[in-house]
């Protein structure tokens, strides 16, 4: 019965933003599964907290394996399944808690987003080479990118969305998981992939800014009816 009635939570607990990433469904029944067996003492500032030491988890894989041995990428695996869990639940709980602060818990979330995102690529900085390094930059860039459009989209049309189109937060963390996994296995592979990823992140902003331009527009039109 306890299963049924998270279940019958789940439009309210997922109510503040729309998902269009490919794991939703999955990642969502997860999501409410979980909820239902976190701890009363445990809270969602602690869960946040939990996200943020994931993250610096990652860092640390990258700062290991640059000095030690590849082989501490994969800790950063570890890393971001922490991330995820605390990411995910920290507004979830306070939702499904009934004690959703919802600009309180915007604002917190996206500055430990951007926290995240410069501590994952400040240790890929450290972990590559010499020009290679300029990836890591990028990345942080075009992810900052994607979230700024993340906020103008929700300032025009009032819907907010962490996903761009079919990729969203936890897809991301499972490519890069699997990069890490192929640089322990074929040294370099990483440079490959970071290529490939800041390119997609380029072409999917660049798409994405386009069809805010466009939402703009049409909210323009709107408001001069």
């Amino acid at each position: 019965m306890k299963l049924k009635e998270g279940h019958l939570d789940g439009k309210r607990v997922f109510a503040d933003r729309e998902r269009t990433n490919i794991l939703r469904k999955s990642e969502q029944g997860l999501i409410l599964f979980l909820l239902q067996r976190v701890p009363k003492w445990i809270t969602p500032n602690m869960m946040t907290g939990i996200g943020m030491f994931g993250s610096l988890i990652v860092f640390l894989s990258f700062i290991l394996a640059g000095f030690y041995a590849k082989s501490y990428l994969l800790i950063g695996i570890l890393g971001f399944m922490i991330n995820w869990l605390g990411d995910s639940l920290d507004g979830r709980l306070a939702y499904f808690r009934k004690i959703p602060r919802k600009w309180y818990g915007f604002a917190l979330d996206i500055v430990m987003d951007w926290l995240s995102i410069i501590l994952i690529g400040l240790g890929y900085y450290y972990y590559a080479d010499g020009s290679t390094q300029i990836f890591a930059f990028l990345f942080v860039v075009l992810y900052g990118w994607s979230m700024i459009i993340s906020q103008l989209r929700y300032k025009i049309t009032g819907f907010y969305q962490i996903d761009s189109g079919y990729l969203g937060p936890t897809e991301l963390r499972v490519i890069i998981s699997l990069i890490l996994i192929a640089e322990t296995l074929f040294t370099g592979a990483i440079t490959y992939f970071a290529i490939a990823m800041v390119s997609l992140l380029l072409v999917i902003n660049i798409i994405d800014t386009f069809k805010l331009l466009k939402a703009g527009d049409a909210k323009d039109k709107e408001e001069k009816l």
